[in-house]
Formats: structure tokens, C-alpha cells, sequence
């Protein structure tokens, strides 16, 4: 005849099986979560990666609008101007000539013509893009060739009647955009962020979605995801600022400081957006769960 303590042992094992399983979910949960929020920013910046810097014609409508910057168009303008002018020899009439080439270059840069032969020159210019950034290529400098646009400057001058215009060369006239050697460790990441490609983001979403199945109290689970996202992209949004600012000290001296960076600026823009959009949107997501979470607390005291 079996004795009560001999009889409860049997129900304690369970008992302990239970608690050693519901901490072993706990902790599985706790791991799934951290992993999740440290991939919300990995995600954005592999998208970045893989398709507004990965994709030609994207890249092309990224640097786009800087066909417009002043800036852009007067370190356009001072090197054709200094290329034009290498050739032309007009005796005492130097100083003029190049004011006038300068002017008139100037106001090329403000006509359609001009923003056709910028996206030319940054389509050519994206397969250098990707090679500096990716394998570190030569020096890892990347030029844009300004090639089709002082042909265009050309043909427009000589259309007009200006003098001395049949003598604009137009060979190779390069400005530099980017030179990735002085940032190794991030081109090594650039080149893993886009072959992980969208995986990153897909990750993301079954590691939360497994985390808060994981989780006994899914809707808290569910918020502190939302949270830890937040708190990533905007560790994200700091870095982008803190890669900005280190970037514009560190540039070399025949590059403009305002140029550099509106081209920062533009390259930046799509993670800089999506990373307020998404923080915006899990702070929201995190305050309505907590609203729900409330709630549930305040049903049972109702009754």
C-alpha cells in the first residue's frame, strides 16, 4: 500500500517538466525577440543595398535630383571650365574667356539638356559604384565622367556662335563621388548586406512571429518587439548621422564639402525614411498594444 508522499511524486515530475519547459519558452522567446530587433535595421539597409543602390535605373533616379543642386552644378561647371580652358590658349584674353565659358556652363546646368547628360554620366557611373563598394576595386575612388556633358556644353556653345567653342575638348573629365578604400569595414558589409537582400527582412518577421508564440503573454511580447524595433531603428538613424559627419571631416581636398554632402544626402535619403517610417509605425503598434494590454488587466476587476 502506497504511502500519500509516494502517491505525490508521480504528479511533481510533471510539475517540474512544465516549469523546465515554460522557462526553456522564456528563454527561447527572450533570444528570438532581441534577434528580431537587432534585424529591423539589418533589413532596411540590406533593402538599400540590394535595390536603390543595386539596381541601375533606381540608382539613376537616387543621384536625379541632384542634377539641380547648386552646388553639384557649380563643381560641375569649375571642372569642365578648368578642362576647357587647359586647352585653350587666347593670349591676354584668358581671365575673360574662362569667366565667359564659366557663365555660360553655369547656365547649362540649368536646362533639361544638362539633367539628360547627368543621368548618363551616373548610369556609366553605376557599375563603378558597385564594384568600389562590393570588391574594393583599384583605389576604391569612383569619378563620374563628365564626358557627355561637356559635349553637350560644346555642341551648345557652338550653336550659339561662340568663339573659340569648335576648340572644347571633349575627352574624359572626371570629378570624384566616392572613394570607398577610406571605408573598408563598411564596404565589407555593404557587399554581405546585399547579397543577404530581402532574406534580412523575411528573418525578421518569423524570428517576432515564433518569439511571441514562444512567449506566455504574447500581447507584452509582442509590444517589447515593437519597442526593441524602435529602439534599433533609431540606433540606425544616429549612425547614418555619425557616418555623415565622418565622411564630410575625412574628404579629400578637391572635393567639395557641400557637394559631398548632397550626394550623402541622397544616397542616405531611402534608409533614412524608411527607418522613421518604420520606428514611427512600431511605436504606434507598441502604444495600441499596450492599450489592449490594459484593457485585459481591467476586464476580471469589472466583474
Amino acid at each position: 500500500m502506497s504511502s500519500p508522499a509516494n502517491a505525490a511524486r508521480p504528479a511533481r515530475a510533471p510539475s517540474r517538466a512544465r516549469r523546465a519547459g515554460r522557462g526553456f519558452s522564456a528563454v527561447a522567446s527572450g533570444v528570438l525577440l532581441v534577434v528580431t530587433a537587432l534585424l529591423v535595421p539589418l533589413a532596411i539597409l540590406s533593402g538599400w543595398a540590394r535595390l536603390d543602390i543595386g539596381d541601375a535605373d533606381e540608382y539613376v533616379g537616387t543621384m536625379e535630383p541632384l542634377a539641380s543642386n547648386e552646388h553639384i552644378q557649380a563643381d560641375i561647371a569649375a571642372a569642365v571650365t578648368d578642362r576647357v580652358m587647359r586647352e585653350l590658349d587666347t593670349g591676354p584674353l584668358q581671365d575673360t574667356v574662362a569667366e565667359f565659358v564659366e557663365s555660360a556652363i553655369r547656365s547649362f546646368t540649368t536646362t533639361e539638356t544638362f539633367r539628360t547628360g547627368w543621368n548618363a554620366a551616373n548610369r556609366e557611373a553605376h557599375g563603378a559604384v558597385q564594384r568600389a563598394l562590393r570588391e574594393g576595386d583599384g583605389n576604391g575612388a569612383v569619378t563620374l565622367n563628365l564626358a557627355p556633358i561637356t559635349q553637350q556644353v560644346k555642341d551648345q556653345l557652338e550653336a550659339d556662335g561662340v568663339p573659340f567653342a569648335d576648340r572644347v575638348p571633349v575627352e574624359d573629365v572626371e570629378v570624384t563621388i566616392l572613394e570607398a578604400h577610406r571605408f573598408p569595414a563598411a564596404r565589407q558589409s555593404f557587399r554581405l548586406l546585399q547579397e543577404a537582400g530581402l532574406w534580412l527582412a523575411g528573418a525578421a518577421v518569423v524570428t517576432a512571429a515564433v518569439g511571441i508564440l514562444l512567449a506566455r503573454r504574447k500581447v507584452r511580447a509582442a509590444g517589447l518587439t515593437c519597442l526593441g524595433g524602435a529602439l534599433t531603428c533609431g540606433a540606425l538613424l544616429i549612425g547614418i548621422v555619425i557616418g555623415r559627419r565622418e565622411t564630410l571631416d575625412d574628404l579629400p581636398p578637391d572635393v567639395s564639402e557641400a557637394s559631398a554632402a548632397a550626394v550623402f544626402d541622397a544616397l542616405a535619403s531611402a534608409p533614412r525614411t524608411l527607418a522613421w517610417a518604420v520606428l514611427g509605425g512600431l511605436l504606434v503598434l507598441a502604444l495600441v498594444l499596450a492599450v489592449l494590454a490594459g484593457l485585459r488587466r481591467t476586464r476580471p476587476a469589472r466583474r
